[in-house]
């Protein structure tokens, strides 16, 4: 029996699932170390955690918003009540002001036994439990003044705005069944957007002032977009200084550190004779940490260090001269670009010779043989070559530029000479303000990735400016 070609049951098509399985562990490690991180700090710089406090109808966190009040608003005082909160959230809590309410079982004036809620200020304890100091029996506190009432009143619940079920003489004997802690509230009154505001707001989160009838909103509920934090950082009287040192020591050090990036690359691809040796001197610097090389030509720099000792052993000079000093910022500004140029020019040049081994030799013999020169070679054929290999060393360097931190504060400690990740690290860890730290991060990243944009638009090949 045969059967023509159109009539073959058609093969369903396998999904090749190989390519999605090698990339879905660098899309997990993206998101968990870089894109988590990243939407983290950049929310600790634009968003403000207690910005607002929802007041409510009722002194109940369930009752329906009337109103928010921006941290910091000034209220009056018109109440307070208190609301039961749960025992494990009472630590939990910071500023929590609380009632404590006993129920109580006592023979009332008529002689009949009530059973009731009434507040711990009305009950005297007589008796707790030795296993857990529990109270188990007390008295029903007099009440003092003119005109008081003689007697206190039972609640069905723990308020004082519930049904009385109840009343109980002075000195009146009690058993003390159970007791609850309750948090105040307090009912507030603020004028918002020229709309006069009255609601409820708990004690954690208002503050009352002394005569009890004005205060202030200490913290909020809820948060909200702001840029105070980029604005507080702008105002920074150390934001400028460490701005325009950084962007000095990017244009002192990145051109510097390619030039002689070039200049290693070539000579150790030149297969001299022992140019092994001379790739091992160069990578040497790559082993040495940031604050190891700070604290090395920290040495150097002292008045003790070895610059003075050379320049007095050679007779250049008599005396020691002082380096790092605040009268000697542009000597700290040198030493540390030194510094930076001596640690990370090998990772450049590193770059560039992986970039060197992909140009063909039969490309620079053949510009040799139609006469081109060494700068002519370089100028003309090895730079443009090298250009995808100089966009990732141009964006590597430049972003470690940036973050350039150990060596500043090994040199200058970080007061006379100051950097933008030096002012993230003390507004971070010595003035304990993550938010505007983060504002810091935030603004190096940004001009992380600008630098980088502008990095691969300049050094496009022409296959890519085509596209």
């Amino acid at each position: 029996m045969s059967t023509s070609a159109g009539n073959l049951p058609k093969r369903k098509k396998r999904i090749n699932w190989a390519p999605y399985l090698l990339i879905a562990p660098s899309i997990i490690y993206l998101m968990l170390f870089f894109a988590w991180p990243m939407t983290q700090a950049l929310r600790l710089a634009v968003w403000e955690q207690d910005a607002l406090l929802a007041l409510r109808e009722e002194a109940d966190g369930d009752s329906d918003v009337v109103g928010r009040l921006p941290q910091g608003s000034s209220v009056a005082v018109l109440g307070q009540q208190g609301n039961l909160i749960p025992a494990e959230l009472l630590a939990q809590q910071p500023n929590l002001l609380t009632e404590l309410w006993y129920e109580i079982s006592g023979e009332s004036p008529d002689g009949r036994e009530v059973v009731g809620w009434a507040p711990e200020t009305r009950v005297r304890i007589r008796d707790v439990s030795p296993d857990d100091g529990r109270p188990l029996t007390g008295t029903i506190r007099p009440r003092i003044g003119a005109g008081a009432d003689p007697l206190t009143n039972l609640r069905q619940e723990p308020n004082v705005n519930s049904e009385v079920i109840g009343q109980l003489e002075a000195q009146t004997a009690v058993t003390i069944i159970d007791q609850a802690v309750l948090e105040v509230w307090y009912q507030v009154q603020a004028e918002q957007e020229e709309e006069l505001m009255v609601g409820w707001a708990p004690s954690r989160y208002v503050q009352v002032f002394a005569d009890g009838e004005q205060g202030r909103i200490d913290r909020g509920d809820s948060g909200q977009l702001t840029t105070k934090y980029i604005q507080r950082m702008y105002n920074d009287r150390f934001f400028m200084p460490a701005l325009r040192t950084t962007i000095l020591l990017i244009l002192i050090i990145i051109p510097s550190q390619f030039v002689l990036a070039v200049i290693m690359a070539l000579v150790v691809q030149a297969r001299l004779k022992g140019n092994s040796i001379f790739l091992y001197i160069f990578a040497i610097p790559l082993a040495v940490s940031d604050l190891a090389v700070g604290i090395l030509w920290f040495s150097i720099f002292t008045q003790s260090g070895y610059l003075n000792t050379l320049l007095q052993a050679v007779g250049l000079i008599t005396a020691p001269a002082t380096y790092l000093t605040a009268d000697t910022r542009h000597w700290i500004i040198l030493a540390i670009c030194l510094a930076e140029i001596w640690r990370a020019t090998s990772l450049v040049m590193v770059i560039v010779v992986s970039g060197l081994q992909a140009i063909s030799d039969e490309v620079l013999e053949a510009a040799e043989l139609f006469g081109a020169n060494l700068w002519q070679r370089v100028w003309h054929i090895i730079l443009p070559l090298l250009r995808p290999s100089l966009q990732v060393a141009l964006i590597l360097r430049t972003i470690l530029a940036l973050q350039v931190f150990a060596v500043v504060v090994a040199l200058s400690g970080g007061a006379v000479v100051t950097v933008l990740a030096n002012e993230t690290y003390r507004q971070y860890v010595i003035l304990r303000n993550p938010n505007v730290a983060a504002a810091y991060a935030s603004f190096i990243l940004l001009l992380s990735m600008v630098s980088a944009i502008i990095y691969l638009r300049m050094l496009r090949t022409q296959e890519e400016a085509m596209a």
